[in-house]
């Protein structure tokens, strides 16, 4: 592993990310409900697919918890096709619109603290740690590190993970090095997602990556 690697925190991970991409923006939704929507839907598909199946939602005036738990079934599943395995996620959906409405909506969920909040989502259908920290940091402004797939691939290239540790000791290693600061949090985490999309692919392009000198990705000369 190169010493570069090596000698990176999280933070400094951070503020090279910034420094080469600038302030980035993610999760373009239009309010709260539609993040969580966005949030179950993007389960096991790339975002393309997610927005294809939110706009068909929005045509048919569906961003609502009233109307998905009153839509048929099979109709929602049809309606959000694009985003694969609609069955599950029409079900998902359903029930998670359920619970919210039942639940007081948006202001009463927001009142509740964030760890509590957290232990409530994981206790849904189909609703895993990532999908838990996407709504609780994108929907209810609370510091919780969206750990996906694009970030384990760079802290594993960085040498900064093994690549198999749990998603709760991930969380916690940045939660550690980093204040609680949802803002931080989702800057940090869209430029994960921008370096992933433009640099750190399966197979990445190192020409230009700012972490070039120091990655363990093996097409960039060091080990995989």
């Amino acid at each position: 592993m190169a010493a570069a690697a090596e000698s990176l925190d999280r933070k400094q991970v951070f503020l090279r990310l910034r420094d080469h991409y600038g302030e980035q923006a993610w999760w373009p939704a239009d309010g709260p409900f539609e993040v969580m929507v966005g949030a179950i839907l993007t389960q096991n598909t790339a975002w393309s697919n997610v927005e294809k199946a939110l706009a068909r939602l929005r045509e048919r005036d569906l961003l609502n918890p009233d109307a998905l738990c009153e839509i048929p079934r099979d109709e929602l599943a049809e309606t959000i096709r694009s985003s694969g395995y609609y069955n599950q996620k029409a079900r998902r959906l359903a029930e998670f619109a359920d619970w919210y409405r039942q639940q007081g909506g948006l202001d009463a969920l927001r009142q509740r603290d964030g760890q509590s909040l957290r232990r409530q989502l994981l206790d849904l259908h189909g609703v895993g740690p990532e999908t838990a920290d996407d709504m609780l940091l994108y929907a209810f402004d609370q510091p919780f590190f969206v750990i996906d797939s694009y970030t384990r691939r760079l802290l594993q290239r960085l040498g900064l993970i093994q690549g198999k540790e749990p998603y709760d000791t991930l969380q916690q290693d940045f939660h550690r090095e980093l204040e609680p600061d949802p803002e931080l949090y989702r800057q940090y985490h869209a430029l994960i997602v921008e370096h992933a999309k433009t640099r750190c692919r399966l197979r990445p392009d190192c020409d230009g990556c700012p972490f070039v000198d120091g990655c363990g990705a093996d097409v960039c000369g060091g080990p995989s």
